[in-house]
């Protein structure tokens, strides 16, 4: 298939997991695919494993400045920028009691702000252009709430309403806008402790599908919406959390501190 031949596309949070794997499933279907991440080693790792057009940048998406540079830098290379893949984040496990204010705004800063200066910085482009994709990567924790991840939920809430928002005012310009919200998924944020499958999945048996997602199942609803398959669709929110938020049940989370995520 080549559902994006002639396509660009921006990924962030690209040098791993879910980030790596929706860049990977995107150039194999003929994007043109930029690379962005703070991980610089793996990042370019990514790149050329890819190979192709592909290309890494380092980008910290919390800086207005890193965003302008890079944005500039892909339409430079390649003369258009027609999706964006919202992916960086990190996690922040804490009680209430114990939050710590610069934490806090640290996790607010990459999952929240760095998903608005990435629109804010292919919004003129996509505009001129009269159309483009931004697909936020948000989570299951954007649907309910998760006991131990206050900071971390509020964060994917804001996205999810971000993404709503956002819209409503590019639509006019052709631009759709989409929300992805993974659970439980195979990746260095979601297994830390790098455990087995089979292992991980033990704290899974409760939800639905019983089992924890893999990078590459979330990377092919990011692309379905990222693609014209997708192209009624926008301002939605697409679960690919193998049931979780169908229910009120919330698994042990991988890494979390005792007596939290339970």
């Amino acid at each position: 298939m080549a559902r994006f031949a002639g396509k660009v596309a921006i990924v962030t949070g690209a040098a791993q997991g879910m980030g790596e794997a929706t860049a990977r499933l995107l150039a194999a279907e003929g994007a043109k695919v930029a690379l962005a991440d703070v991980r610089e080693d793996r990042g370019r790792a990514a790149a050329e494993a890819i190979g192709g057009d592909a290309f890494f940048s380092r980008l910290d998406v919390s800086s207005d400045e890193d965003w302008a540079r890079f944005a500039a830098q892909v339409v430079d290379r390649f003369g258009a920028i027609d999706i964006l893949v919202n992916n960086a984040a990190i996690v922040h496990f804490t009680a209430i009691e114990q939050l710590v204010a610069a934490e806090a705004e640290r996790v607010l800063a990459i999952n929240v702000l760095g998903t608005m200066l990435g629109a804010k910085h292919v919004a003129p482009m996509m505009k001129r252009a009269g159309r483009g994709v931004i697909v936020n990567i948000s989570s299951v924790d954007g649907l309910r709430g998760c006991n131990g991840l206050t900071v971390y939920t509020a964060s994917k809430w804001a996205v999810r309403g971000l993404t709503k928002s956002l819209a409503y005012e590019l639509g006019p310009s052709g631009i759709r806008v989409c929300s992805v919200h993974p659970g439980g998924v195979n990746t260095e944020m979601g297994n830390p402790a790098a455990r087995a499958a089979d292992e991980l999945n033990k704290d899974f048996v409760r939800v639905p599908l019983q089992r924890i997602g893999e990078p590459e199942e979330i990377a092919r609803v990011t692309l379905f919406a990222a693609s014209d398959d997708a192209s009624y669709m926008t301002g939605a929110e697409l679960a690919v959390d193998g049931g979780w938020s169908a229910g009120y049940y919330q698994p042990v989370l991988p890494g979390a501190p005792a007596g939290l995520g339970a």
